[in-house]
Parts: C-alpha cells; structure tokens; sequence
C-alpha cells in the first residue's frame, strides 16, 4: 500500500502540496542543519508509529509530501481514513531515505500527521453521534483554523466524513452580525451582498431570532444560522421558518459541543456547526523511529 486511498486527497492540487511542504520545511530549518552533520546521508528507514489506539488516519498526503520533498519515500501500511488499532501502538508506515533528509521531514510531516488525525478522529466521532441519533443532517467545521493551516484542518473534516463549510471569505458570503450592524439592517445587507456575488453564490444570515431569519429569508438569503440559541428555542424556530420557507437551509452554531450536540438534532436544522472540530481539538500521538539498521534484503 503505497499511498492515500481517501477520494478527498484527488482534491489537493500537487502544487499546493509541494509549496506547503517547502515552506513548513524552510519554516523548521531556516538556515543550518548542524545535526545532520551527527548522521550524515546514510541510507535507513524508520517506523512511523501510532500510540493512539482508535484514531482516524488524515494527512497522508502532508505527510508524504514533505518526505518527498527532501528525497524520501513513504510506503504506507494503512490507508487514509482509516481506524488505527487496536494495538496500543500500530505501525503505520515506512519512510525510507538519506539520514539527515529524514530528520529534516521528521517534525514537520509528524505535526501535520498529529493534527489532521485528530481533527479526523473527532469527526468521525460527531458523524457517529449523529448516526446513532438518527439525525439526517451535516455536522460542520467554522473558519476557526490555525492560521497558515486551514487546508490541512478542512481536509482532516472530509476525511472524518464531516462537512467543511466554507473553506474561506470568498467561498460563500456570511453576513454576521458586524455586517448587519453596519449596513443598517438584513434586508439591506443582503441586497448589497447580492449586487456582488450575484446568483452564484450562496448567501447565509447569521440570525439571532425567528423574526430575524424570516427578515433574512424573505431578502433572499440561502442559509439562516440560528446563532447561539438554546436547543428548545433553537427546535421552535426552526420549525417556524421551516414551515413559511420550506426551501430555506437552516443552521445551529454556538454553544454546541460533543457533549450536548445530540439536544440540536431536530428535522427542521440542516446544519449543525462546531468550532471545536478544530479549535481545542485533540491531537493524535505519532512519533517516526530510525532502525539501528537497514535490514538486508535476501
């Protein structure tokens, strides 16, 4: 098994992967390695290891792109999205290459590794929650990523099966409730939304009551974000605008979390949004060992 099997890698231009990886790797090592002067460009191989049982396998394609790009090649022994376990510790890949080139990719491709697993794994978890519930709907990701990573982070929700919502500014208009403020009113900010981004794009309202998401509906908006409101007030609303705009898209965001997710299922929400898909999320534990020795092949 050689490289990713999840359909979302095909998604990832190889430009952008190679101009990542260069620019993670100048990031770690700006100037002088003067450890590789210790091993040298020796042929070896490491083990990557998983000490996560349970977790979601996400960021192969990181991973390997930053081996590739100083001279090292990747055989990967479980596909990605796949369920690491149930071993306390599974190896999960080989990477082969000069020595010091290996040590080179070694933290940048673990942190992408740790931190699209996670992400990965969360989501599968969400996505599990909402199965068990029988709650048809899309649990979603927010633009609350680490700077300078968030193609890493929405990937990571594709490969957990989670929606990534918006994947920037420019992806769909969401005008919230500074944008509102400061064009006067909904109806207005929608009109104005609309001169520009024209029938091509979705328009979502972030709302903060049922009479404000008919407002949104009635101007035009797509999508209603029903923002911070408790599950029963969340359920009446809903309901509500269901009923007037049978077509309108509704979504619940703030305040939820994985432990009180299941009280935002109701047929009436479309769209259920977490910010802790990545903000707080737990990252998996991988960790790249070098074999004393190349093993000879016979």
């Amino acid at each position: 098994m050689s490289g990713p099997g999840h359909a979302a890698a095909d998604a990832i231009p190889p430009h952008t992967l190679t101009l990542l990886a260069q620019a993670w790797l100048a990031e770690d090592t700006p100037n002088f390695d003067a450890a590789g002067v210790c091993v040298g460009s020796r042929e070896v191989e490491a083990r990557l290891l998983c000490k996560t049982s349970g977790s979601v396998l996400a960021g192969s394609p990181f991973f390997t792109a930053v081996f590739a790009e100083v001279g090292c090649t990747v055989e990967w022994l479980h596909q990605e999205g796949a369920t690491i376990g149930p071993d306390a510790v599974t190896v999960t890949a080989v990477v082969r290459g000069p020595a010091r080139c290996l040590l080179l990719g070694e933290r940048p491709a673990l942190n992408c590794l740790a931190r699209a697993s996670g992400i990965a794994t969360r989501c599968a978890q969400l996505q599990e929650v909402a199965k068990v519930a029988g709650w048809h709907g899309e649990i979603a990701g927010t633009r609350k990523t680490t700077p300078g990573f968030r193609l890493v982070e929405k990937y990571a929700m594709l490969v957990g099966g989670a929606s990534m919502h918006r994947q920037d500014l420019s992806g769909m208009v969401m005008l919230k409730d500074n944008h509102v403020w400061a064009s006067g009113n909904i109806s207005e900010a929608v009109k104005a939304a609309r001169s520009v981004c024209g029938f091509s794009s979705k328009i979502e309202v972030e709302c903060r009551s049922a009479e404000e998401g008919r407002e949104a509906a009635t101007a035009g908006a797509d999508i209603v974000m029903l923002d911070n409101f408790l599950p029963q007030e969340l359920h009446i609303a809903a309901r509500v605008l269901k009923k007037e705009f049978p077509a309108l898209l509704i979504e619940a965001s703030g305040g939820v979390t994985p432990e009180n997710l299941t009280t935002f299922f109701s047929p009436h929400v479309d769209v259920i949004s977490l910010g802790c898909m990545t903000q707080g999320c737990p990252v998996v534990d991988f960790s790249l060992k070098v074999l004393s020795s190349v093993p000879t092949v016979l």
